[in-house]
């Protein structure tokens, strides 16, 4: 049996298998509300095989979107648009999960084909972002810096959220602290710079991160696992490095950390095969808690390799799926392992 369609818990929730799509975001939304785009992306991975799906990047708030065209979590004609989403990952026998987001100074931007780049300007749907501080992300409109009392609704915000993914029939939500968005931003001393209780020394700017994972971790059910993201590493002189993350998750609470990089500030990239799996290696080494491996791992055998080296628990599936939404299917047969195909897909198992 391959490791990685051997089955994996967390709390209650038991997920089929160890390939997992990795939340990617699709600018295909009105208002915050998913529609038959998302249906059919997500719809099409659960029927090709993947265990758990992570839908992508979803805001908590308006302003914490990435874009006008990003997902919400934040009223209730987006709940009644995913419960139909969930509904029929479920019927495929996978489970689904949602990252809960909020892009703090990089949000209001153009989606990646418009034909322009930057900020939003707000006469034309955008809005001004919010950030730590008010330094911009480069090439980015300059945010306002948050108020105490705007960091203080962060926690609520997400929490808020996760009640409404619940109602949603999501079985996961992961509190998204990675690729320079808010929490993230809070983490790093490249860009928080507050001198208040949520700046200077690692715990005060791990402090954000740690009263929102609890205040999510409180309003979710205790049976549904609790997924954290984070960038192991900022690519830069000065920023984060995966020893200072393992700090910050130790004690978070997470029945799994996803292990990405990268994202805060423009740095160069070592990017190649498995670029980011010895971050994840270091991370389940030293936080003692489970993790997932992302980040061009593109064949089942490479994906088999990962696990087996026990450099994580699960592997997540990003840029391969959208070439291939059947991929765990093709990770299985050439693996030579028996897995359930959609009864309409039978034909393609083994010949």
């Amino acid at each position: 049996m391959a490791l990685l369609f051997e089955p994996f818990h967390l709390r209650d929730l038991t997920v089929a298998n160890r390939a997992w799509l990795a939340p990617m975001c699709q600018y295909s939304a009105d208002d915050g509300v998913p529609g038959d785009w998302h249906l059919a992306h997500l719809g099409a991975r659960a029927a090709g095989g993947f265990g758990l799906l992570i839908a992508e990047a979803t805001a908590v708030v308006p302003e914490g979107r990435i874009s006008p065209r990003d997902t919400g979590l934040w009223n209730q004609d987006q709940v009644a648009a995913w419960r139909r989403i969930t509904e029929f990952v479920h019927g495929q026998g996978a489970a689904v999960g949602v990252q809960l987001a909020h892009a703090g100074r990089k949000a209001s931007t153009y989606w990646p084909w418009a034909p322009v780049s930057g900020s939003v300007p707000p006469g034309e749907g955008g809005w001004t972002a919010l950030g730590p501080t008010a330094e911009a992300f480069p090439g980015y409109a300059a945010p306002a810096a948050m108020t105490a009392e705007q960091v203080a609704d962060v926690p609520e915000q997400f929490a808020a959220a996760a009640r409404r993914a619940h109602a949603a029939g999501f079985d996961a939500v992961e509190v998204h602290a990675a690729h320079g968005y808010l929490l993230h931003q809070f983490l790093s001393p490249l860009t928080n710079r507050r001198t208040d209780g949520y700046g200077g020394t690692p715990e005060n700017r791990a402090r954000l991160l740690v009263e929102t994972a609890a205040a999510v971790r409180e309003a979710w059910p205790d049976g549904k696992p609790m997924l954290v993201r984070v960038s192991a590493t900022d690519w830069t002189p000065g920023g984060l490095e995966v020893d200072d993350v393992v700090a910050a998750v130790k004690g978070l609470g997470a029945d799994l950390v996803d292990v990405s990089t990268g994202g805060l500030v423009p740095s160069p990239v070592p990017v190649g095969p498995g670029y980011q799996v010895p971050h994840a290696r270091r991370v389940r080494q030293a936080a003692g808690v489970p993790v997932a491996a992302v980040g061009l791992i593109t064949s089942g055998e490479q994906a088999e390799t990962v696990l087996r080296d026990e450099a994580a628990d699960v592997v997540l599936i990003g840029r391969a799926a959208l070439r291939d939404p059947h991929w765990a299917h093709r990770g299985a047969h050439d693996l030579r392992v028996a897995q359930n195909w959609p009864a309409q897909y039978e034909r393609g198992a083994w010949r």
